[in-house]
Formats: structure tokens, sequence, C-alpha cells
């Protein structure tokens, strides 16, 4: 992996820049086209505006859905305006899952600052999302492109479901025995959850810039597995990463008990017999951080979001696609994994 800081890196965060510029303006557009009300709740959620609907500078997210949209077009030998509306949907779909994941997991802030369903009540943050989730869907059924756009973002949203109806099913099961959470089975919630919408971003751009169906495939493969890669190392950076760096309190998924890939990895050495005990607790969270490390839980995921990104760079690779875009593609990839690797 290339170096925090390296022309590599600042090249792909050019490319995000570039991307949100592309898209920015069709996704306000989008946006306004909602009830008053609800768009002001969705231009919060973004970042653009403040309860009441004062303009603000909040920090939005990277972009990370809508660049892979425009690549994919880009990929495809196309203008990245082709893959404009992929990216507009994207977004709106990915805004409308934090939404409601922020309600069904109790979190109250979301970058640094209160969630939608703190600044404005869970219902009406309910609505927002669900006025989200329509409009990413009219946005792609009126663009000009393939029809089966739709079927494309259809699937990746019950892949979506699932991933969530698994994660939040996780937290009922035990730490151990038979009915313990496996690592695979983490995996594959991790791919619908996470996975499912990079790698339907990707292959929506492509789509819509006129690659054909082999191509559109490898580029939706490759996405799901960055995305499995990003979960494993975003599990890392949760109880090991720099606070200045990700947002996040140190150990704040160990205090939470949430069951990350190091935590079931771990699970599987008899020397971390003990380490349930200490799930779930603020004052033993660095015990279980480091009994974690001890049992090989940091390792094992950090090698499975290795094998991840290999496997993703690979389909990259082999597909036939255009080479700055290609290019692009990768230098994204190692910039969202590359954290802690």
């Amino acid at each position: 992996m290339t170096a925090l800081g390296s022309p590599v890196r600042e090249s792909a965060r050019h490319v995000l820049a570039r991307c949100r510029e592309l898209v920015r303006p069709e996704l306000r557009a989008a946006v306004g086209r909602l009830h008053p009300w609800v768009a002001e709740m969705a231009a919060y959620s973004f970042g653009w505006c403040e309860v009441g609907g004062a303009p603000a500078g909040a920090p939005g997210g990277k972009g990370v859905r809508q660049a892979l949209a425009v690549l994919g077009a880009e990929a495809a030998g196309a203008d990245g305006r082709a893959g404009v509306p992929a990216a507009v949907a994207v977004e709106l779909v990915h805004a409308f899952s934090l939404l409601h994941d922020d309600i069904m997991d109790g979190d109250a802030t979301r970058r640094s600052r209160p969630a939608v369903w703190q600044a404005y009540g869970t219902g009406p943050a309910v609505l927002a999302g669900d006025a989200l989730f329509a409009l990413a869907v009219e946005t792609l059924a009126a663009s000009p492109g393939e029809p089966g756009t739709v079927r494309l973002l259809s699937a990746a949203l019950a892949d979506l479901v699932r991933g969530q109806a698994d994660d939040l099913l996780f937290a009922t099961r035990p730490w151990t025995g038979p009915e313990r959470v496996t690592a695979r089975e983490y995996e594959a919630m991790a791919e619908g959850k996470t996975g499912a919408l990079l790698g339907c971003a990707v292959a929506l751009g492509a789509t819509l810039g006129g690659a054909p169906r082999d191509t559109v495939t490898a580029l939706d493969r490759a996405g799901r597995h960055l995305g499995v890669a990003f979960q494993l190392v975003d599990d890392v950076l949760g109880i090991w990463g720099d606070p200045a760096v990700t947002g996040k309190p140190v150990g704040g998924d160990l205090r939470e008990g949430k069951k990350t890939f190091p935590v079931l990895a771990a699970l599987g050495s008899p020397a971390a017999r003990h380490l349930p005990a200490l799930l779930g607790s603020a004052e033993h969270a660095e015990e279980a951080a480091a009994l974690i490390e001890a049992t090989g839980g940091r390792t094992a995921a950090l090698a499975e979001a290795r094998a991840h990104t290999a496997a993703a760079r690979e389909l990259l690779t082999a597909a036939p696609l255009a080479t700055g875009a290609a290019g692009e593609l990768t230098g994204l990839l190692d910039l969202l994994v590359g954290r802690a690797l």
C-alpha cells in the first residue's frame, strides 16, 4: 500500500473532489424537488444547512459512491457526465440508509452533529429517508440510459436490506457456542450492508457509459470486495484508530459490544475465552483490545482486508477499462482501505 500523503493518495483525493463538483449541482437540484420540509432534512443530512434551513458548511461525506459512478462511466470510455444520474441515485440511497441506520442503531450523532432523528425527531427522519429512497429510484428511472439500471439498483437495495437485517440480528446472538456469529457470516453481512451499494455505484456508471455486461459484472464484484475491505479496516480503526483521524473514541466499538471482525476472529482462539466478559464495558475496553490483538484478531482482520483489496485490484486489472479511469479507480481503492494496512 502507498504511504499516507503520497502522490497517489493526493491524486485520489483530487478525484473525489472532481467528482463531487460534477455531481453536486444535480444532487442539489434533485433534493430541491422534495417537499420543502423534507428537503431541509435532506440538506441537513448532507451538511448543507442547519436546522431551520440556514446555510452551513458542515463536513459531509467523502462522496465515494458518487465518484465510483462517475469513474464507472469513464472506465467504459464515456464522459463522466454520463454517470451523473447514477451518482445522484446512489448518493441519495446512501443518505437514506444512514438516516435509517442511525435510528436503528440509536446513534445520536453523525459527522460531529446531531443525527437527523435527534435534530428533527424520529418520525420526520424516517419520512426523509423514505423520500430520499423514492427520489433515487425516480432519478435513475428518468435517466436517458439503459433501462436495466433500475434493476441493478433494486438488486443492490435488496442486498443492503439483507445485510442490515443480519447486522441487527447479530446483536441478539451469543459470543460463543453453536449460535455464535462466524467471521464468514460477518463478511457476508458486510458485503450486503456496505459492498452492495459500492458495487452498484460503479456498475451503474459503467452501464450508463455503455460498458458490456461482463465489464459491468466485474466492476460490481470489485466494488463489493472494496466494501468488505473498507468495513474490515473500519473495524480495526474502531478499536485501535486515532480519534483525531477517525472522529471516533478509542475502543468505542468494544464499549458498545459490537460484533466486529477482529473480535469474532479473536474468539476463535482458546486464549480469548475470557474476552466475552470484557466486551460492552468501558472499564475493560483497553484490556479487551489488548487481548484481541494478542490472540490474532487485528492481524486476521487486516489480512482479510488485504485479500479483498487484492481481489478488487485483480478484477480491475483484468477488465477492459479505459486506462485513466482504471488508474483512478485503483487509486481510490488505495485511499479507502489503505488507512490501516
